[in-house]
């Protein structure tokens, strides 16, 4: 984000426009606590993880009354265009503000969920794979050395992109997504048929979203009598100095919304489409569900034999 927040600050003032970024998200926007961004202020936060306006959760937000605040705010503080930088939650927001005011707004879609209709890839979504790579890439030395199995969950609450991305990447034996519907029998079977291979360890990518992973493993280990230890990521996938295809993004995106701005089109979101940077609609966006996939299961299965 704060990539993000960089390029939107100096590309605006390329174009002779003043930038002014909210705190804390929609809690700050409502709150009118503003703070003025120039070509310096942003100076030396590229590689820096998280955002320097910072972020939160806001309930009032979601309410008629929240939204009317913040609709008050752009209109006292003459606010033309708000680029939202975020994921999903973030855009809902965005799409119920637009209702309220004429301000255009444009969408910068950032989530290590990369589930947002409307661009192949997020900014964020390379950098936590990565950190999930690294992670498991040791967890793996461990699970060989002690010939055991590994449940690794990853982040994804409602969608199994990042699981899929992750598993493919670190030859994970099997990848468990929300998408699908968790089956012990299919799971003890190929852990079966791994071992009557010679595989004596293996990894098992599970995304948040399929349920209890420890009660998982408890019930892998009861029907197929065999050591299963599971590691939980976390938080340390949110954070981090982002990757090179991040920043990429961050400063592609950044340029297309300064330019939807320029031509006084709003209510739109930007992102990667067949490899070149465009834009839909905001209520499209939030209105339509991203695919995963399923054929990258199947590919990954084939791989990890």
């Amino acid at each position: 984000m704060n990539a993000a927040i960089r390029a939107v600050t100096r590309l605006a003032y390329s174009k002779s426009l003043h930038v002014f970024g909210f705190e804390r998200g929609w809690e700050g926007l409502m709150n009118d606590a503003l703070r003025t961004l120039m070509p310096r202020s942003v100076g030396g936060i590229i590689q820096l993880g998280g955002t320097i306006l910072h972020t939160s959760r806001s309930l009032e937000f979601r309410t008629p009354a929240g939204i009317k605040k913040a609709a008050d705010t752009l209109s006292s503080e003459k606010i033309d265009g708000l680029i939202v930088v975020g994921g999903n939650g973030s855009f809902e927001g965005a799409l119920a503000l637009s209702r309220e005011t004429d301000t255009l707004i444009i969408g910068v879609p950032a989530s290590i969920d990369n589930d947002i209709y409307g661009t192949e890839e997020t900014i964020g979504f390379d950098t936590a794979l990565n950190t999930a790579v690294n992670e498991i890439d040791k967890i793996r030395d461990t699970a060989i050395s002690h010939e055991r199995v590994f449940i690794v969950e990853v982040m994804g609450r409602a969608r199994g992109f990042l699981a899929v991305a992750v598993g493919l990447t670190v030859g994970a034996e099997i990848i468990l997504v929300p998408e699908v519907k968790v089956d012990i029998r299919k799971i003890v079977a190929r852990l079966e048929e791994n071992n009557a291979k010679g595989k004596r360890s293996g990894i098992i990518v599970a995304a948040e979203g399929i349920g209890d992973t420890r009660k998982l493993g408890e019930q892998i280990e009861k029907e197929a009598g065999i050591e299963v230890r599971l590691s939980v990521l976390g938080y340390a996938q949110r954070g981090g100095s982002p990757t090179g295809r991040s920043r990429l993004l961050a400063n592609l995106f950044a340029d297309k919304a300064v330019e939807l701005l320029m031509k006084g089109d709003g209510n739109r979101i930007v992102g990667l489409n067949k490899g070149k940077i465009a834009s839909i609609g905001l209520k499209e966006s939030c209105e339509r569900e991203k695919p995963l996939s399923l054929d990258l299961l199947k590919l990954a299965t084939v791989l990890s034999s």
